[in-house]
């Protein structure tokens, strides 16, 4: 029975979800402990556990990518990438939001790719394509590409949580790869003829008449000029070599070792093949390319990542507690709607993951409640793409895109939600839920 000591606790978990959501990073987990001592300290509910092999994941993924960046590995990708958007012009829109998510898939974080949207905008414009089409497809693909990444704290927290059904990496990369392609061709062909031509845009040819455009010019950064370092390809190689051990091994119980506990046999558990094998690429990648130890954790990927810990502790660890104090609750009152319509689902996922900017949050809150409510993981795992609504209030990339776009076409809107990045996210979450739906029923 819901009493009302179950509404007031749902209050601080909503209150606290909506001024974290509000600042996101380390704020969200700072919020997710105020909500934790309340419940406890305040309601005498006993605390859950904090998702730590989840958190260990991510820890030993970030410590690997910050030592990749601190070898001149990422800078390299980077260089790669704008090579190959110069390449192919006038198919931008196509090229510019593909060639960002294979960035992000390798790498494992969407703040990566924030170095290559500026070159998206500038060569869409000196094309004479309309800037708003490439720039909202490529930030919507790219921040959505941790999804197909085995690299991604979302990836991580998937594997963590489906591993305990007998999903291993592989098969849930054997689901969310080609979902995620297929989104992405999706989302790209909604804007693909969105808006007037460049060269008949009034906001476009005001700034023109009145000076605040000029034309751009197709210039080689930095990057793409100056030669990459042996250690920068030798670090880029031995994180590829890392990734396709912890797939390989992680997919065949024949290589992961077992041992008999207590007479039971006990195998080595994939999220701890990922945290083994992440930790001992980066030691290798120090060794081997001859890492400045000042660079271990100097990086751009280490403190986004750290902050990315942060939130996901602390919110997990509220929702968690919160979860399991009401569990019974909720499965007598949501399992059979939940079961009987799981679009219903779906579209709880997306609007919760709209005010949490974590992909990965979303995913460590969601899925295991997807679970509780009795839903099958094979569901779970195909409509994934449902977790990822964090676009539907602009952030940090769609604020820094924006302003990218010297053309204007790029627009972030009056009203928050009428916003340039608006229709190719929903196009991307809703044919990639469609699609993640039936290839899971073929794939696992």
């Amino acid at each position: 029975m819901v009493d009302l000591q179950f509404w007031l606790q749902l209050i601080v978990v909503l209150f606290c979800l909506a001024v974290g959501g509000r600042f996101g990073g380390v704020g969200l987990g700072a919020a997710g402990g105020f909500g934790v001592s309340i419940l406890v300290l305040g309601f005498d509910m006993q605390p859950g556990s904090p998702p730590v092999s989840v958190l260990l994941i991510i820890t030993a993924v970030i410590a690997c990518t910050s030592v990749l960046q601190g070898s001149g590995g990422l800078d390299y990708l980077v260089g790669l990438a704008e090579k190959l958007l110069r390449k192919w012009p006038r198919v931008i829109n196509f090229v510019g939001p593909i060639v960002c998510s294979i960035f992000v898939i390798f790498v494992g974080t969407a703040y990566v790719a924030f170095a290559v949207y500026p070159v998206v905008a500038e060569v869409a414009a000196s094309a004479k394509i309309r800037p708003e089409r490439a720039v909202s497809a490529s930030v919507i693909c790219a921040g959505i590409g941790v999804m197909a990444s085995p690299m991604s704290a979302a990836m991580a927290a998937m594997v963590g949580i489906m591993s305990a059904y007998g999903y291993t990496l592989l098969d849930i990369l054997s689901v969310s790869v080609p979902t995620f392609f297929i989104a992405v061709i999706c989302a790209c062909l909604s804007v693909n003829w969105r808006g007037s031509e460049l060269e008949k845009d009034p906001v476009f040819l005001h700034r023109v008449q009145t000076g605040q455009y000029t034309e751009l010019h197709v210039t080689h950064t930095d990057r793409i000029n100056v030669e990459p370092s042996k250690a920068a390809k030798i670090g880029v190689l031995i994180f590829a070599l890392g990734i396709l051990t912890s797939i390989t091994i992680g997919s065949s119980e024949t290589l992961r070792p077992s041992w008999e506990v207590a007479g039971k046999i006990s195998q080595l558990p994939i999220p701890s093949l990922i945290q083994m094998v992440m930790l001992a690429t980066a030691l290798i990648i120090i060794v081997v390319c001859k890492v400045p130890s000042d660079k271990f954790a100097s990086g751009s990927v280490f403190r986004s990542g750290l902050i990315g810990v942060v939130g996901v502790f602390g919110i997990s660890w509220l929702t968690g507690t919160f979860f399991d104090t009401h569990k019974d609750v909720f499965v007598h009152y949501f399992s059979d709607i939940a079961s009987s319509s799981p679009i219903i689902f779906c579209v709880v996922c997306f609007c919760f993951s709209t005010v949490i900017f974590s992909p990965t949050v979303s995913t460590t809150i969601l899925m295991p409640i997807g679970l509780a409510l009795g839903l099958n993981p094979q569901l779970l795992v195909g409509i994934w793409a449902s977790c990822y609504g964090d676009f539907v209030i602009p952030g940090g990339a769609q604020i820094g895109c924006t302003a990218f776009d010297r053309t204007g076409t790029t627009k972030l809107g009056s009203f928050v939600f009428n916003h340039s990045y608006m229709r190719p996210g929903l196009c991307f979450v809703v044919s990639g839920t469609i699609a993640g739906y039936f290839i899971s029923q073929i794939m696992l």
